[in-house]
């Protein structure tokens, strides 16, 4: 949606309307639908990782001169940039790294267009002749370096090393999604809406973001390389199986990647699961429990 200024409006007033600052700038008080270009816009920020909000002004009447100095985008192109950085996909490197258990792995990293890293771990020796067991991960900070008790992430990235050991062998792939694919510094801002009384979801609609960016196109393409199109997924989330069998790969059957439940953590699960349709067995149970 798009919002008129007023001629009053200041550059702090813009800045508080796009980070959702409780102040209130000088703006008409309707809202229109946003034009192409706009829509373009906040496409191309969204792909930097950008708080997706873009201030729009007609630049017919401005003079020649710096005109020249405005570098050029078409809407058209953006879109096209879009759908080719995730088939611009290639290994960028690979090397063997003993884990902690003792167990090898074999990291893969793949890098797009955007010369973002994505990396597919490949643990122990999975058999491909068979279904591969195969978790998708998004990248977690927070979580999964420091241990934060916010999520599950780093419970289930754990889960999921002794869960493809036990297996004999299977694949991590560690995806640079942060926040559901809004980047490090929007999950914070994210949090902070939260600290305010916004659920996870609603947390992220407000900065402007779908409630889960995330396309697992590139988790796709990953796979197929590493020829694994026949997998065994371990995830609680629907729209990961939706994504992948869209993307044309085989999945033979679900396992669940159940994390441990915490007082810091409850409310994002319950979200998760009445919001987004997440599977919990031990969720479900326990709320039936305290009914």
């Amino acid at each position: 949606m798009a919002l008129s200024l007023s001629r009053e409006a200041r550059t702090s007033d813009i800045f508080a309307l796009a980070a959702d600052d409780e102040r209130r700038g000088r703006f008409s008080s309707k809202a229109k639908a946003a034009g192409r270009a706009a829509k373009a816009a906040i496409r191309l920020v969204k792909l930097s990782r950008s708080l997706p909000a873009v201030l729009a002004a007609n630049v017919a009447n401005i003079h020649s001169d710096l005109m020249r100095s405005i570098v050029a985008v078409e809407a058209h192109a953006v879109e096209r940039f879009a759908v080719s950085k995730a088939n611009a996909l290639a290994v960028a490197s690979e090397a063997s790294i003993p884990l902690a258990s003792g167990t090898a792995a074999r990291f893969v990293v793949f890098r797009d267009a955007l010369g973002v890293d994505q990396v597919a771990i490949i643990i122990g020796e999975p058999d491909f002749a068979e279904p591969i067991p195969v978790r998708l991960h998004s990248a977690c900070l927070t979580g999964d370096v420091f241990g934060s008790r916010r999520c599950d992430c780093g419970d289930q990235l754990r889960l999921a090393i002794t869960r493809l050991e036990s297996l004999g062998g299977g694949v991590i792939l560690y995806l640079a999604q942060e926040g559901r694919g809004i980047g490090l510094a929007n999950k914070m801002r994210a949090y902070r809406l939260q600290d305010a009384g916004l659920d996870t979801r609603d947390a992220n609609t407000m900065l402007g973001f779908e409630d889960d960016e995330r396309d697992y196109g590139v988790a796709a393409m990953m796979l197929r390389t590493l020829n694994c199109t026949r997998i065994v997924l371990l995830t609680n989330n629907p729209a990961k199986l939706d994504g992948l069998t869209k993307a044309d790969i085989e999945i033979a059957a679900r396992v669940p990647l159940e994390a441990p439940i915490n007082p810091h953590n409850r409310r994002y699960l319950t979200t998760k699961a009445i919001r987004s349709g997440h599977k919990f067995v031990t969720l479900k149970a326990s709320a039936s429990e305290k009914s």
